[in-house]
C-alpha cells in the first residue's frame, strides 16, 4: 500500500501538481494498519494483474489446482495454484490448514512480476471448533480485528470457493479471544474489493 503523504522550473511545478493530485487519493484508502508485513516480493513498476497460469506443476497424479486469493490492485484475485497433493491429509481442518499455507508462502515468479501479494501472515494458525462452536466452524491463532484487512478476504474466499467450504459457499470463523463468538462469512464483492469492509463482514452466530 502507498503511505500516507514552488516552483523553480516549469517541470519542477509539473511534478509537484501530479503529487498533489496523488496523494489525496493514497490518504484515503483506509486500510488498517498492521505490524505483520506483506509479503508483495519485488515492486513492479506497474502492476498488471494478470491472472498466471499455475505454476510448479508436478505430476498429474500428485498434484491439484486451487484457486488462492491473491492481493493486486486494492482487490483479492483468484490465481491458480498447483499444490502437491502426495499424502492427502486427513480431516477437513489438516485439509483448510494446507490450503491456508498457500496464502502463507511467498508469490510465485510471475505472480510477483504482474504485482500479486499476499497480506497473510506466515505465523498465522488454524483450528477447529471451540467449545460451543458449530462442528463446521474454524478458529484462527490470532484475533480477526488484528488481521492485515485483506488477509480476511483471502482467508474466507480461498476457503469459501474449495470443497472445504460450509454451507452455502460460506465459511465460519472465530479468532483466538476466549469465548468470542464465531461469525459466518461469505466472499462478497464488498470483502475482496474494500479494506474496510473487514470491520464489519459476517453475520455472527448465537
Amino acid at each position: 500500500m502507498p503511505p500516507r503523504r514552488r516552483r523553480r522550473s516549469g517541470g519542477l511545478a509539473a511534478s509537484g501538481a501530479v503529487l498533489l493530485a496523488v496523494l489525496p487519493l493514497a490518504t484515503g484508502c483506509g486500510i488498517r494498519t498492521t505490524s505483520v508485513p506483506v509479503d508483495a516480493g519485488p515492486a513492479p513498476s506497474r502492476a498488471s494483474c494478470a491472472i498466471p497460469q499455475a505454476e510448479n506443476s508436478p505430476d498429474a497424479a500428485d498434484a491439484a489446482v486451487e484457486q488462492v486469493y491473491l492481493v493486486c490492485g486494492m482487490q483479492t484475485t483468484p490465481v491458480p495454484r498447483t499444490v502437491q497433493v502426495r499424502v492427502r491429509p486427513a480431516g477437513r481442518v489438516a485439509q483448510v490448514r494446507e490450503l491456508v499455507a498457500q496464502l502463507h508462502r511467498s508469490v510465485l515468479g510471475d505472480e510477483a512480476k504482474a504485482g500479486f501479494a499476499t497480506a497473510v501472515p506466515g505465523t498465522l494458525e488454524v483450528s477447529g471448533p471451540g467449545p460451543g462452536d458449530p462442528d463446521d466452524a474454524l478458529r484462527l491463532g490470532q484475533p480477526i480485528g488484528d488481521l492485515p484487512s485483506f488477509a480476511l478476504a483471502q482467508i474466507v474466499c480461498t476457503i469459501a470457493v474449495s470443497p472445504l467450504a460450509s454451507a452455502g459457499h460460506s465459511v465460519v470463523l472465530g479468532g483466538s479471544e476466549d469465548g468470542s463468538r464465531v461469525r459466518r462469512y461469505t466472499c462478497t464483492p464488498d470483502l475482496r474489493t474494500q479494506p474496510q469492509a473487514a470491520d464489519t463482514a459476517g453475520t455472527e452466530l448465537p
